[in-house]
């Protein structure tokens, strides 16, 4: 059985889960395209964020999910770096008190899509 941990799943692993799977991690999980539209949003990240995932699919993160994250920290780091694999000290603030968590950021040039990990 496949390990998935927030610090070292690998972003191909992390593709290939299957969404039962993905929605029993720890951890939210947030992946979307190029254009920064939401493609999956497991159900960790649904309950810890308290958005409803049917209003999230479709939509583009930064713009209309996560605007606390759409800075040079965060979305920008997706627009400069086509191989991307950090682990970041965040704090959200958007829709909720301050919240310190860590962010994993995952890109890949050969990937269709971009992945933030967001442990509480």
């Amino acid at each position: 059985m496949l390990r998935v941990n927030f610090e070292s799943v690998a972003l191909r692993d992390l593709d290939a889960l299957d969404d039962e799977t993905r929605d029993a991690l720890p951890f939210g999980v947030v992946g979307f395209a190029e254009d920064t539209i939401v493609r999956v949003y497991n159900a960790t990240e649904a309950r810890m964020s308290g958005l409803d995932p049917t209003t999230v699919f479709g939509v583009p993160f930064f713009d209309a999910v996560a605007q606390c994250m759409n800075n040079f920290l965060v979305a920008q780091r997706f627009e400069d770096e086509p191989e991307l694999d950090d682990i970041v000290p965040y704090v959200l603030t958007l829709r909720m008190r301050p919240t310190k968590v860590r962010l994993r950021l995952l890109a890949s040039a050969d990937m269709p899509l971009r992945y933030i990990l967001i442990e509480r």
